[in-house]
């Protein structure tokens, strides 16, 4: 396991602190899920899971339907 050494202001270190805290893990635990979640690059098998889930979900195209249309853009 590699060991990382990190500086931070007092106030940012006292927010990391406490959430820890609340989230019940030691600073490094909580600091390293905050790094895999910063850095995914696929969703979480959770989200991937949903995919499908609302057949009556409208399209984007149905959403903006009752929109008037959009003005002519001025050329620069």
């Amino acid at each position: 396991m590699a060991q990382v050494t990190i500086y931070m202001d007092d106030e940012t270190h006292l927010l990391m602190k406490e959430a820890a805290r609340q989230s019940g893990l030691s600073m490094s635990a909580w600091l390293s899920r905050l790094v895999r979640e910063r850095t995914r690059q696929t969703w979480p098998a959770e989200v991937a899971a949903l995919a499908g889930a609302w057949q009556d979900l409208p399209t984007a195209e149905e959403l903006r339907a009752p929109l008037a249309a959009d003005v002519a853009r001025e050329e620069l």
